[in-house]
């Protein structure tokens, strides 16, 4: 199926990875975005799938979350970064990073089908996380985790700052705590 081919959708879920880098600059990519958060019920991203909806001009001064690592880049696009695992504003969700996509999943269901096909949902899959460890989130992750993690992320993180410069012609992204 191409873009051309697709039928107006009443979900529109932008999914997150590092593939959204190849995907922020891409004409083509951007303008389907567009017009299909025209007329779908729900527009929607896990991840940081919320920065190609940011590229699109989707979140202009709306709030919106992604993963903690690309947050602060939100601010480029327009967007009023929330620290949260699913932010809604009107017919807009965004989910945090992976695990926040099971609490935005559950979200989206209850907007769909109600609250309890949303428990019943939460039920099946015995989603009652209790983390072995206290190292979820950047504010809690110990300091030699954390670093690790954003050496190891470095590259990719460089590659979309430049992106995001690219694409909102900002000169500099202030990088927050996070990133």
């Amino acid at each position: 199926m191409t873009f051309a081919d697709c039928p107006a959708l009443d979900v529109l879920c932008i999914p997150g990875g590092a593939g959204v880098n190849a995907l922020l600059p891409d004409a083509a990519t951007l303008a389907f975005v567009r017009r299909q958060a025209l007329g779908a019920r729900y527009v929607t991203s896990v991840c940081t799938g919320a920065l190609l909806l940011g590229a699109a001009g989707l979140l202009r001064g709306k709030r919106a979350t992604t993963h903690w690592a690309s947050h602060d880049l939100l601010a480029a696009f327009g967007a009023v970064p929330v620290r949260a695992r699913v932010v809604r504003e009107g017919n807009l969700i965004t989910g945090g990073g992976v695990t926040a996509g099971i609490d935005f999943a559950l979200t989206l269901v209850a907007e769909l089908a109600g609250r309890e096909a949303a428990e019943a949902i939460q039920l099946t899959l015995e989603y009652a996380p209790e983390p072995p460890f206290a190292a979820g989130t950047p504010e809690t992750a110990p300091a030699a985790v954390l670093a690790a993690v954003r050496a190891r992320g470095a590259a990719l993180r460089a590659e979309r700052e430049g992106l995001v410069r690219a694409v909102t012609g900002t000169p500099q992204i202030h990088a927050g705590p996070d990133a």
